[in-house]
């Protein structure tokens, strides 16, 4: 599977703007992604086996710095809380660092409760707008709520905490008990079944996390995504199935291993069912967010017309033919889902895991 190398960054249309101040995702914020890249100089951070991290500390001029710093304190209040500035004095800015590595090339900000030395992080990055659809289908249709802004050309995103998938399956797997790791497995199948019914793509085993929640007497796992560039971009099905990357082959084979085919097609089941759920309980927003989608420029007509084909060839629906923009394509997905759903036919497309 060929992923795009570098996917370009798409513009917010004034139509999808309208709907993001409607539903209270556009805030005015003090600073942008733009001020930020004037940095003076950075470091390259590692991690505890002195392997590059692709993040670099970046340091700014003094004359600049408390401006910057106030600022950046004044963005954590318009995620986390109510905007004011009434607790500035008891916040700061423990570091700003910058990544190298892929799309976005975000800046993680780390804020610090000086009380009680208590921290949080959030991202500011370059506002895409096949990401911000990214984030707000996640919200929507999965089990997670997310919390951004935008403004401008600036996205600002809360941190998702969890252990990346590459470092769980590295470190942590092989601990797990026999009951874990079917639990894992079984989250692993809803979860892949999520991304491919909204078409998120690249989820290589860095790009979600796993999650570890301790419920009575026992650990329950969940996966969550926490990379959302690759929204209905590619133009291959495949791409879409985070089970085909070999990445993930470590937690493919546990679903090989611990769940009987019977067992997949319930999850499946399962998690189709309760997407057309959130689908249908959302249903004045989402056809929004979709007649907003439909008309922008989030992928390009070679990759369109290919994944319509790759559809039609699944499904055998003429509704998928002739199609020419994603968000087309992600309207007739939903109707299909819900189709079948209403006709207890959840497993008419039925790709073998």
């Amino acid at each position: 599977m060929k992923i795009s190398k570098k996917k370009p960054s798409f513009n917010v249309s004034e139509n999808f703007e309208n709907y993001l101040k409607k539903y209270n995702r556009y805030q005015k914020i003090p600073i942008e992604y733009s001020d930020l890249r004037r940095y003076a100089g950075s470091v390259e951070l590692f991690d505890l086996n002195d392997e590059t991290t692709l993040w670099q500390r970046v340091f700014y001029n003094d004359s600049e710095r408390i401006e910057i710093d106030q600022n950046l304190k004044l963005v954590y209040n318009l995620l986390y809380s109510d905007g004011s500035s009434s607790n500035l004095d008891d916040l700061e800015i423990d570091s700003v660092d910058f990544c190298t590595f892929g799309n976005s090339n975000p800046f993680r900000v780390k804020v610090k409760n000086k009380l009680n030395d208590n921290f949080t992080y959030y991202y500011i990055k370059v506002a895409d707008s096949s990401r911000i659809y990214g984030l707000e289908l996640e919200h929507l249709t999965s089990p997670n709520n997310l919390n951004y802004i935008y403004c401008n050309d600036t996205l600002i995103e809360e941190h998702i905490s969890g252990i990346p998938g590459d470092y769980f399956f590295k470190n942590q797997l092989l601990a797990c008990s026999e009951s874990e790791k079917s639990q894992i497995a079984k989250e692993f199948v809803k979860f892949s079944e999520r991304c491919m019914i909204r078409l998120l793509g690249d989820m290589r085993s860095y790009n979600y996390v796993i999650i570890p929640i301790h419920d009575f007497d026992q650990v329950i796992y969940k996966i969550r995504a926490i990379d959302f560039d690759q929204q209905s971009y590619e133009g291959e099905f495949s791409l879409y199935r985070p089970q085909l990357f070999n990445d993930n082959e470590p937690i493919v084979n546990l679903v090989k291993n611990k769940l009987l085919v019977g067992s997949i097609n319930q999850y499946k089941i399962e998690e189709r069912a309760v997407v057309v759920k959130r689908l249908l309980g959302s249903k004045n927003k989402i056809n929004k967010l979709i007649e907003s989608m439909k008309f922008d420029k989030i992928s390009n007509d070679k990759k369109v017309n290919k994944i319509t084909q790759q559809i039609y060839y699944l499904t055998k629906d003429n509704s998928f033919k002739d199609l020419s923009s994603m968000g087309e394509v992600m309207e007739k997905s939903f109707s299909y889902l819900i189709s079948n759903y209403e006709n207890h036919e959840m497993l008419r497309i039925n790709k073998v895991f």
